[in-house]
């Protein structure tokens, strides 16, 4: 084989080991989970994800945007009842320190929390019998 077959086959599998590894990165984005990073714990491993938890992200194409780009970071889960503090002792007991308290409306509540990660906002809301946490601040 001549040289310059061997450059075009070198030159090929490169590009097809950058497009698999591409497609592997860009998969993330496309999914409905794209914002879970750490699968299996609360808040990108700040702690292990608790039973009854289910992890979903948000449909805005402008927080997909957000989390792809790093600007910010945002998570969501969802429980069945009403207990709209119930994450707030795993963050605290991962060095998250409480600033504020609201019971905003009835069926929803936040607070910020500031800490290893900086400042941390915390939505709680009620839907159909569930609750829906949303933590977002910056990566």
């Amino acid at each position: 084989m001549r040289a310059s077959s061997w450059v075009l086959l070198l030159i090929g599998a490169l590009l097809t080991v950058g497009l698999l590894a591409w497609l592997l990165t860009e998969r993330r984005w496309a999914g409905s989970l794209y914002c879970i990073e750490r699968p299996g714990t609360l808040w990108n491993g700040l702690t292990a994800l608790p039973p009854g938890l289910t992890p979903e992200c948000p449909d805005s194409q402008s927080y997909r945007q957000e989390v792809r780009t790093r600007f910010s970071r945002v998570e969501r889960y969802r429980a069945d009842g009403w207990n709209p503090r119930a994450l707030l002792p795993l963050l605290k007991q991962g060095g998250y320190r409480q600033t504020t308290d609201d019971d905003v409306a009835p069926g929803n509540y936040a607070a910020f929390l500031s800490g290893p990660g900086g400042t941390l906002q915390y939505l709680a809301t009620r839907q159909a019998g569930q609750t829906v946490f949303t933590l977002s601040g910056r990566p």
